[in-house]
């Protein structure tokens, strides 16, 4: 059991409400979508078994120092098989923080007894051209017990149909959203006022809701 690994970093979260944080970032290859603003290149990366991904992250890294260990992509459980042999050799080592489109609700399943929080993304039509709404409910289904918030990229092409599905998605499952303008780099793509105003379209339905820009890229960090 091997899984192709982009990329292993320490670095700050930019991103949801654990933004600040301290992790190791593990960076998996491929994914089974391919939305227009993913920033991730998956040609390079090296080959891991589980045991060899242990000794080097056991290694190289203090993990006492670190918040947790982001599982991230790409998407993670494309690579679930590998994650089951994986995850249980840090058992109780770190957090295990798993960053997910959200779509594979049956791979996560194999690792929800090793993941402590689960950082789901709420893909939008306006945004991928594909309807995932469907697979994105399974999926929180299957999250019961774990703590688990929600995503949101948006640009100026969000609708009001994607809001409140967005939004009675959040509110069935009671999980916290949070929303994120596109951003260039280091620019939001957004005006403040256009931001505010899907903001309060989202909390007029679902309260539970605020927005947090892409930190990392605004303080320069991967």
């Amino acid at each position: 059991m091997e899984a192709k690994i982009n990329e292993i970093f320490s670095s700050i979260q930019g991103e949801g409400p654990y933004v600040g944080y301290k992790q190791l970032f593990i960076r998996f290859c491929g994914c089974n979508l391919h939305c227009n603003y993913c920033d991730t290149e998956f040609s390079s990366g090296k080959f891991y078994t589980p045991s060899s991904l242990v000794e080097k992250i056991k290694t190289e890294y203090d993990l006492k120092k670190l918040h947790s260990i982001s599982l991230t992509g790409g998407e993670p459980l494309l690579s679930s098989g590998f994650l089951a042999e994986f995850l249980p050799e840090l058992n109780g080592i770190t957090k295990i923080y798993l960053e997910t489109n959200a779509t594979l609700a049956d791979e996560f399943l194999k690792i929800k007894n090793y993941t402590d929080i689960v950082s789901a993304d709420i893909k939008l039509p306006s945004a991928t051209g594909k309807d995932t709404f469907d697979l994105h409910e399974k999926f929180f289904q299957n999250c019961g017990g774990v703590e688990t918030f929600a995503k949101i990229v948006f640009d100026k092409n969000i609708t009001d149909e994607e809001i409140e599905r967005c939004a009675k998605l959040g509110q069935k499952f009671d999980i916290e959203l949070v929303l994120q303008p596109k951003t260039d780099f280091d620019k939001m793509c957004l005006t403040s006022d256009f931001c505010n105003s899907v903001t309060d379209k989202f909390i007029s339905i679902y309260p539970k809701t605020r927005l947090i820009p892409q930190v990392h890229k605004f303080i320069n960090v991967r």
